[in-house]
C-alpha cells in the first residue's frame, strides 16, 4: 500500500540503523515527527554547519553515513560544512529542501543554486523531483557515500521544506540499507601484486611503513603490527590514523608530516622504501612533498585507484581493502634479522621523549599545554572517544596524547576551525555509552559554543577541554615578528579580550563550568568530569607562548 514519502523515509532511515538525524528547522518536519516514533532522534541544532559536523563524527563512529538535512535557504551554509568530510572521506547524506521547478530562475526568495554549493564537496548529488523517485536515489545516494572513497553526497528535495516529496506517493517498501556499512567493500587485492609489494619489501634494507585516513577506516591495525614487526619497520601514521596502533608500542614512531615531532619526519627522509597504506600523499602528511624524499622507493596499498602515482610513483600499487592486503601480505613477508634501522629510529624516538619530558611534568603558570596532554593521556578511559580540532589542537593531541590502539578512539578536524566540539556531541550521539572528551582552543570553541544548549537539552555527556591561551596560538610568533616583535601590533590581530569566561558561559547555559589555573588542578579536574556523566566544561588557563613540537626535515631550519 503506498505510503507518503515522509513515512517512507522516516522508516527506512529507522531500519537503516540510524539512531539520530541532525538538522536544523524549518526541513523535512513530518519525516522528523515520523522518526521520532520509530526511536530515531531528531537533534536540532542552532547552525547547519555544526549540525554538519555532528554528522560528520556520528558517521565516523558509527561507520554509517550521517545524515543531516537542512531547508532550502540553510543549503549554503550546510554546503560549506561539508569540506571537513569531505577532506576527512566521511560519508554523510545531506538533504536540502528547494523551491520547485516553477519557481526556479525567477528571483524566488532565499533562493540561489544549489548545484553549484555542493559540487566541490560531494562525491553524488541528485535533485528529487517526484517521491517515487526517493527509494532508488535514496538507495544510490547511500552506496555512493559508504563506499571508497567515502564522502559526503546531496539530494535536494522538491519543495522549500522537502515538502513535495514528503507529501508524496510511494509505493516501495521500506528500504533496509543497514548492510551498507562503511567501508562497504573490502576487495583482497590481486595475488599477484601482493606477492610482487612482498618481494620489493624484501630487497629493501631501512623500511618504513606510513598508515593513512584510509588504514584506520579500514581497522588493519594489528595486520599493520603483524607486517610492520616481520620488516622491522617502525610505524608512522598520518594525523588522521594515529590511535590506529598503540602510541607507545616499540614499533610506533609518531605522527608524520606537518603536524609531527621532529623525529618522525628524519624517521621517514632516512628510509630507502615506505610502504604507504591508504595514504592520500597530500601536503600535511609530507609536509609539503618533502618526506619522504623525493625518489624514495614506494609501495602503495589503497581502496581508491585514484591515489596511486598522485604525488609518488609508485614502484608497485596494490589495489585492495587495506586489513585484507596487509593479512596476505603477512603470510609472504619473512621475518628479518637486521633491525638496526628500526633500532636507530626508537632511539630518536626515546632522545626525544627524554627531551620533551619536563614539560609533560611542567609546573609553569601560565601552563604548558603539553602537561595537559599528559595529564589527559593519563586521564583517558580505555573506550574513550577523543575529538580534537584543526591547528595547534591537531599538533598538541597527535605529539602528546597517548592512545591504547584498542578500545579508545582518536577523531580530528580535517582543517575546520571550530569543528570539534559539535563534532564530539555528534560522537557521543553514536556511541552513548562511551566516554567522549573534546580537545579544542579557545579560538576554537568561540565558533558553536551555541551547541552547549544543545549537549545540554539532549543530556549529550562530553567533557570539553578547552586549551585557552586567550588567542590564536599556532601563529603567534610569527605574527609577531611580521610585526618587528611588536607585541601590541601583533595581538591586535591575533589575541582575545580577558573578558571570555567560558566556565561561566557554560554555567549560563546550564551546565557545568570549572576554571583550571594550576597545573595541579588538571588531574582532579579530568577525573571529575568524566565521573560526572553530563557536560562539563574545562577552562584551562595556558600559555600562548609555550610552543607545541614542530615539524622538521633533516638539512632544513
Amino acid at each position: 500500500m503506498p505510503v507518503t514519502g515522509a513515512d517512507w523515509l522516516a522508516a527506512s532511515l529507522a531500519a537503516s540503523g540510524q539512531t539520530h538525524v541532525f538538522f536544523v528547522d524549518a526541513v523535512l518536519r513530518p519525516t522528523l515527527l515520523a522518526l521520532s516514533r520509530h526511536g530515531v532522534k531528531p537533534v536540532l541544532a542552532h547552525t547547519e554547519k555544526a549540525a554538519v559536523y555532528m554528522a560528520d563524527a556520528y558517521a565516523r563512529i558509527a561507520g554509517r553515513p550521517g545524515i543531516v538535512a537542512a531547508q532550502s535557504v540553510g543549503a549554503a551554509n550546510l554546503a560549506s560544512g561539508l569540506q571537513d568530510a569531505f577532506l576527512a572521506r566521511t560519508p554523510v547524506i545531506a538533504m536540502t529542501g528547494r523551491k520547485v521547478t516553477a519557481h526556479q530562475h525567477r528571483n524566488a526568495y532565499q533562493e540561489v543554486a544549489h548545484a553549484p554549493l555542493f559540487q566541490p564537496v560531494t562525491k553524488f548529488a541528485a535533485e528529487v523531483a517526484d517521491a517515487a523517485d526517493l527509494p532508488r536515489l535514496l538507495r544510490q545516494a547511500w552506496a555512493a557515500a559508504a563506499s571508497v572513497p567515502t564522502r559526503p553526497v546531496h539530494l535536494d528535495l522538491a519543495g522549500l521544506q522537502a515538502e513535495v516529496i514528503e507529501q508524496g506517493s510511494v509505493a516501495a517498501p521500506p528500504a533496509d540499507l543497514s548492510a551498507m556499512r562503511v567501508p562497504r567493500h573490502r576487495p583482497e587485492g590481486d595475488p599477484q601484486a601482493v606477492a610482487a609489494a612482498a618481494a620489493a619489501l624484501a630487497g629493501a634494507k631501512r623500511i618504513v611503513v606510513v598508515a593513512g585516513d584510509g588504514a584506520a577506516q579500514s581497522g588493519c591495525g594489528a595486520e599493520l603490527l603483524a607486517v610492520a614487526d616481520a620488516l622491522g619497520a617502525p610505524i608512522l601514521t598520518t594525523l588522521g590514523a594515529r590511535g590506529l596502533v598503540p602510541t607507545t608500542h616499540p614499533l610506533h614512531c609518531g605522527v608524520v608530516g606537518s603536524y609531527s615531532a621532529p623525529p618522525a619526519n628524519r624517521i621517514a627522509h632516512a628510509a630507502d622504501l615506505v610502504l604507504m597504506v591508504g595514504c592520500d600523499t597530500g601536503d600535511q602528511m609530507t609536509h609539503h612533498w618533502r618526506v619522504p624524499a623525493p625518489g624514495t622507493r614506494i609501495v602503495q596499498v589503497d581502496a581508491d585507484p585514484l591515489e596511486f602515482d598522485r604525488s609518488y610513483a609508485a614502484e608497485h600499487a596494490v589495489l585492495g581493502d587495506p586489513r585484507a592486503v596487509l593479512a596476505a601480505m603477512a603470510k609472504l613477508v619473512e621475518k628479518r634479522r637486521d633491525r638496526s634501522f628500526l633500532a636507530e629510529s626508537q632511539a630518536l624516538i626515546a632522545a626525544w621523549r627524554d627531551e620533551v619530558a619536563p614539560r609533560l611534568a611542567s609546573a609553569a603558570v601560565p601552563m604548558d599545554p603539553a602537561r595537559l596532554c599528559a595529564e589527559l593521556s593519563a586521564a583517558l578511559p580505555p573506550d574513550a572517544i577523543l575529538v580534537a580540532d584543526t591547528g595547534y589542537s591537531g599538533i598538541w593531541t597527535g605529539t602528546l596524547v597517548e592512545f591504547d590502539g584498542a578500545g579508545q578512539t582518536y577523531l580530528r578536524a580535517a582543517g575546520s576551525l571550530g569543528w570539534s566540539f559539535p563534532a564530539a556531541l555528534g560522537a557521543k550521539c553514536a556511541a552513548p555509552d562511551r566516554p567522549v572528551v573534546c580537545f579544542t582552543g579557545d579560538g576554537a570553541f568561540h565558533y558553536h559554543l551555541a551547541e552547549l544548549e544543545t549537549a545540554r537539552r539532549l543530556s549529550l555527556a562530553v567533557v570539553v577541554v578547552i586549551n585557552n591561551n586567550r588567542g590564536f596560538g599556532q601563529g603567534w610568533p610569527n605574527v609577531r615578528r611580521m610585526a618587528g616583535n611588536d607585541n601590541a601590533a601583533a595581538a591586535e590581530l591575533l589575541r582575545f579580550g580577558e573578558t571570555a569566561d567560558f566556565a561561566a558561559i557554560a554555567r549560563g547555559f546550564g551546565v557545568e563550568g570549572v576554571t583550571v589555573e594550576t597545573p595541579d588542578q588538571i588531574a582532579p579536574a579530568l577525573r571529575a568530569a568524566l565521573a560526572a556523566n553530563r557536560t562539563v566544561v574545562l577552562d584551562v588557563r595556558t600559555d600562548i607562548e609555550a610552543r607545541a613540537p614542530e615539524a622538521s626535515i633533516p638539512g632544513e631550519k
